[in-house]
């Protein structure tokens, strides 16, 4: 049927008892009425693209959202867009076909870090600690995609763990948080380097604090209400002063009993270098004692078999509720401090020293030929260190257990 249709027309108007009323407007070609046996009432209109196919489209329902006289002018828009040759549905078919591949281009930022993981982490020794870093500061964002993710968002994860207390470990998630930034703007994830310019998030100062024998006497003996996991593995950091990576990740084929040695490979030691370490007999009993209780897997400190023990920073505050109030701020690391003034306040050579705590140094301050060429290992001497440290540390005395070479 056509008609010129009116808005009184259009009222007068009942349902079909089946199927649909379709009404074409006389005033505007290609624009049709459909009313349905169910009441419902629909704008179309048809119209063929100048040097293409014929195109329908719907319009809308009437009366509301669309009345006739706004079918009317989208009809006109429609003709007048049809006779420039522009097809808007095929123009809609490459949009979403456009948004599909866009969608499947999308990278999250935990598909980012994964990727970071794989092909930039995996080469270096702290890639744990620097992976969970990631995770813990973008927790709230590693659904959305990567392009997303803002300067205010790094700036925010930092400022979090800085309003804790631990200022300094907010500089470890600020450097954490700019490597990863930047590798994903040199790779193309994300326009713009969203990680320059974030300040510090405080100044760190050269470190004066230096335990004296009686406070590292005091830690010993606190240790032992550590438990059965983190007793030990502190102990064993202070007789061997190995930095807490280090230790955590021994497994039971990196240790000699035997020999009273325990040998690091360059792939889990700070400077790359291979490192043997000698046990004096205080931390060969912590290791037999950990042997006799069953160890469930190859790493000698692991809760779950499959993975080392974490969670330093709560060990350190439970420890630091045991030594109570009055005992100076003090850091794990302090420990190494403790152990080279000791050492060489009591005659040990500073190369001795720095060869023990795996310094890639040889001394205080080598000349180039020392760094290059000096590579003596120096063992039998800094068996005889740790020893004497491991006679300190525990208030006790005895014989010099020699490292076999």
């Amino acid at each position: 049927m056509k008609k010129e249709l009116t808005d009184r027309y259009l009222r007068s108007l009942k349902s079909p008892d089946k199927g649909r009323l379709e009404i074409s407007d006389t005033k505007r070609p290609g624009l049709r009425f459909r009313l349905s046996a169910y009441g419902n009432a629909v704008w179309m209109y048809e119209k063929r693209i100048r040097g293409g196919p014929k195109r329908k489209h719907t319009l809308g329902a009437w009366p509301e959202p669309v009345s006739l006289s706004e079918a009317r002018e989208q009809a006109l828009q429609l003709e007048a867009e049809a006779a420039q040759g522009i097809d808007r549905v095929a123009l809609a078919a490459a949009k979403r076909l456009e948004d599909e591949a866009a969608e499947a281009r999308r990278v999250t930022v935990e598909e980012a870090l994964e990727a970071y993981e794989r092909l930039h982490l995996s080469n270096l020794r702290t890639r744990r600690e620097r992976r969970r870093q990631l995770n813990q500061s973008l927790e709230k964002h590693l659904e959305i995609s990567i392009t997303e993710l803002t300067k205010a968002d790094l700036q925010s994860a930092i400022d979090a763990k800085a309003a804790t207390g631990s200022k300094v470990y907010a500089n470890r998630i600020r450097t954490a948080l700019l490597a990863f930034s930047r590798w994903a703007w040199s790779r193309g994830y994300i326009a713009n380097d969203i990680g320059a310019g974030i300040p510090r998030a405080t100044k760190e100062a050269i470190r004066e604090r230096v335990l004296s024998i009686s406070e590292v006497q005091e830690i010993w003996t606190a240790t032992f209400s550590m438990g059965p996991i983190w007793g030990p593995c502190l102990r064993l950091l202070m007789l061997t002063c190995l930095r807490r990576g280090e230790v955590v990740s021994w497994l039971w084929s990196d240790i000699d009993l035997d020999k009273a040695t325990v040998i690091l490979p360059g792939s889990r030691t700070k400077n790359g270098k291979p490192q043997t370490t000698h046990l004096s007999q205080h931390a060969l009993q912590e290791l037999r004692s950990l042997q006799k209780a069953k160890p469930i897997a190859e790493l000698v400190f692991t809760t779950t078999g499959t993975t080392p023990v974490s969670g330093f920073s709560r060990a350190k505050k439970r420890l630091d509720r045991i030594l109570g109030e009055d005992f100076e701020a003090w850091r794990l690391h302090d420990i190494r401090t403790a152990f080279a003034t000791a050492m060489v306040n009591a005659g040990v050579e500073e190369s001795v020293a720095d060869r023990v705590l795996n310094h890639s140094a040889s001394a205080s301050a080598p000349s180039a030929v020392a760094r290059v060429y000096n590579q003596a290992e120096q063992l039998p001497q800094r068996a005889a260190a740790l020893d004497r440290w491991a006679a300190m540390v525990t208030g006790a005395t005895g014989e010099v257990v020699r490292l076999a070479r």
